[in-house]
């Protein structure tokens, strides 16, 4: 899980441009921007309006992810406290 921490929005920007340009290999990041190339080393140009968008799409799964997992938690908790059974997937988060 990444959070909204500055990191993951610089992974999520990352991975957004990884899914829209298939032909980036490696991004370089400066203080100007990121800087994307593709196989040979070469400037790949991108659209950072796209992979804003793309980024934004792929942190709010992220959230919704760990939102999923939190909930998920809870209902085990709060069974185990009333004594009821636990589904499998509730099981499954228990670590012991």
């Amino acid at each position: 899980c990444y959070g909204s921490s500055k990191w993951s929005i610089i992974i999520m920007k990352h991975e957004a441009i990884y899914q829209l340009y298939p032909n980036v290999k490696t991004i370089d990041e400066t203080d100007e921007g990121l800087f994307p190339k593709d196989e040979n080393g070469e400037a790949v140009s991108i659209d950072m309006s796209a992979v804003e968008t793309k980024a934004t799409e792929l942190q709010t799964e992220e959230d919704a992810k760990v939102q999923a997992d939190k909930d998920l938690k809870a209902s085990a908790k709060a069974k185990l406290i009333a004594g009821e059974a636990l589904t499998e997937e509730e099981a499954n988060t228990i670590v012991i």
